[in-house]
């Protein structure tokens, strides 16, 4: 009905000017006295003539859109497999369609090698950075400054941050499963903060799982990191961080300052920073959008719950039912 529709909107002048010229002929016929049947004979024949032409032209018009729309499948392409033109302007619509197509290509590619570019870029900057990180550490080790070395750890994990950001959709990022000691991943994860921990004098309190969880061992790495990078960051000396099992959930709770409620449906957001941000300025908005980002990747499931002054309780869900119901 849609394209019968369109193809009575598209010629309902054509339409009007027959229905005229019908009309025309019958007011002819009247004035002239001629007799009833011939006037009906005449209509019936224009009628049926009108109808074939109808028919013709609507199977024509469907073939059509049904090519068009085929076509639209191939949108992206760089050249598009346009039917052959009927008529000098329809030739014309395919020549600008022709040139916008290989514009567009053109756009994209420079685009791409842009992109490529600042991505190499960045992940060359990147590795190299960790070079005097590395010779920093070994300094550190000849003369203690444990604030030094706090601080040196936060530049590490931005690093890591940066590397995460550009190896999050990059084609040659490879994903492997297998199953993984969970308390293995936070043990690590944690003494890689233990410095951080005891600059800021916050207890920690992780209750070991026991459990196993299918998963990419480095990229859940990562997210607990992250994790635990927000727990010492917004919790206030003297303060406490919780990591315990639930079920087949990892939870990590702090005892920070928290979110505010409007701020909580925005907290995965890419740049997005809140109130904490406004007030901190150094948030960066992307430590949790990344963390959702790798979850989903993994297909596991992580959401947060937090009242300002009470500190933030964020759950990782790494069940299997998970895992292969967003396989599916």
């Amino acid at each position: 009905m849609k394209v019968l529709g369109a193809y009575f909107g598209r010629h309902w002048k054509l339409l009007l000017l027959l229905g005229g010229c019908l009309g025309i002929c019958c007011a002819v016929f009247y004035l002239y006295g001629l007799p009833l049947e011939s006037v009906a004979y005449a209509f019936a024949l224009c009628l049926a003539l009108g109808l074939v032409l109808f028919a013709v032209g609507y199977v024509q018009f469907l073939r059509r859109h049904r090519e068009l729309e085929r076509l639209l499948v191939q949108v992206r392409e760089k050249v598009l497999p346009l039917p052959p033109p009927r008529g000098l302007l329809e030739a014309d619509y395919q020549a600008l369609c022709q040139a916008l197509a290989s514009e567009r290509a053109a756009l994209a590619l420079e685009d791409r090698n842009r992109l490529q570019d600042m991505t190499d870029y960045y992940t060359l900057w990147a590795h190299q950075i960790k070079t005097p990180i590395a010779a920093m550490r070994l300094l550190l080790q000849e003369v203690p400054r444990p604030e030094l070395e706090g601080e040196l750890l936060k530049i590490e994990q931005y690093v890591e941050m940066v590397l995460g950001y550009l190896r999050l959709d990059s084609v040659s990022t490879d994903y492997v499963f297998r199953e993984c000691d969970l308390d293995a991943l936070v043990r690590q994860s944690v003494r890689k903060f233990a410095r951080l921990f005891i600059l800021k004098k916050i207890s920690l309190d992780f209750q070991e799982t026991g459990r196993t969880v299918l998963t990419d061992e480095k990229w859940l790495s990562f997210v607990i990191e992250q994790l635990l990078s927000n727990a010492v960051k917004y919790t206030p000396e003297g303060g406490r961080v919780r990591v315990y099992g639930d079920g087949e959930t990892l939870v990590i709770a702090d005892s920070g300052i928290g979110i505010r409620p409007e701020d909580l449906p925005r907290v995965f957001e890419k740049g997005f920073t809140g109130f904490n941000g406004r007030e901190d300025k150094k948030s960066t908005g992307i430590g949790l959008y990344l963390c959702r980002q790798v979850a989903d990747r993994l297909n596991h499931g992580i959401s947060i719950a937090s009242r300002p002054g009470q500190g933030t309780l964020v759950r990782l869900d790494l069940s299997r039912e998970l895992l292969f119901l967003k396989e599916k």
